[in-house]
């Protein structure tokens, strides 16, 4: 083929070479955009998430590739332990609440119904820690939020002492959640005593009554945890705080709410005409 395009074979070989070379360049590129993907999650983002978090950088690459290159760089997704705690323990002596909700759904307006849950946080040490949370029903807003090393009953009142102080619900309020003790506990029922509160609990064995809480916990670990884990407490504590006060609540669409975010929703309630007009 050299000899019919009047081609020298020093000429073709040292083209040849000067492709692999480039192909070689390009490769490395890839690679390195790879690796800071990788590490800017903080190593919480396995093949799955990194595939269409590179698509989205502009970077199409198959499971396969990025696969081989996080094996060549020894690099691998820190997982949580496959045990799940459980968050809800029924079995105690405190009395039962009723369920509220049953005629109050949806609710017309912000604080008539909180709702409220914990859910476990994986450290990368094999530990956990516990997350309280307390939902506006009516904006999805999260109003109230405590990460301590245990679930006990301080965990719960102090996510709802933190609620309560930043909206100072009037009388009426329905404060909503599992049987769990937590909730059922004479510290906490003497708080929203206090508070005017109306206290509801989920009805036996039925997983829906909370579902609210169960859809968000959802979105949260899939959104901030990625099937990983925190390195410890005081990192979950910051990156939750950032992800609920920074993203969730002022900037994250929610379908439910018409593609808009839990504080644009509360706005618009507040003020229709305006929000309308803006």
């Amino acid at each position: 083929m050299c000899d019919v395009l009047s081609v020298s074979r020093s000429c073709y070989y040292a083209y040849r070479k000067q492709d692999e070379q480039a192909e070689c360049s390009v490769q490395k590129k890839i690679e390195a955009q790879v690796v800071e993907a990788f590490r800017l999650h903080k190593h919480r983002y396995g093949i799955r998430r990194l595939v269409p978090e590179l698509s989205d950088q502009g970077l199409k690459i198959g499971h396969y590739r990025v696969r081989r290159i996080l094996h060549q760089n020894g690099l691998k997704a820190i997982q949580p332990r496959s045990f799940v705690p459980r968050t809800t323990d029924s079995r105690h002596p405190y009395p039962i609440s009723p369920n509220r909700l049953k005629d109050r759904l949806p609710p017309s307006g912000i604080d008539q119904i909180w709702v409220g849950d914990i859910t476990y946080i994986p450290l990368r040490e094999g530990s956990w820690c516990y997350l309280a949370v307390w939902m506006d029903l009516f904006s999805r807003r999260v109003i109230g939020w405590q990460l301590l090393h245990h679930m006990k009953e301080a965990l719960v009142l102090e996510a709802f002492q933190k609620a309560y102080s930043n909206r100072k619900a009037d009388k009426g309020l329905i404060v909503h959640s599992d049987r769990g003790g937590q909730y059922a506990g004479n510290i906490f029922r003497r708080w929203l005593a206090r508070c005017h509160v109306l206290q509801s609990m989920s009805d036996t064995d039925n997983p829906y009554d909370n579902a609210f809480m169960e859809s968000y916990f959802s979105r949260f670990k899939a959104e901030l945890l990625q099937d990983g884990s925190f390195e410890n407490i005081e990192n979950a504590r910051s990156e939750i705080f950032e992800y609920i006060e920074m993203y969730y609540n002022p900037i994250r669409r929610h379908s439910a709410l018409g593609y808009i975010s839990p504080m644009a929703f509360e706005r618009k309630a507040s003020y229709p005409q305006k929000a309308e007009a803006r």
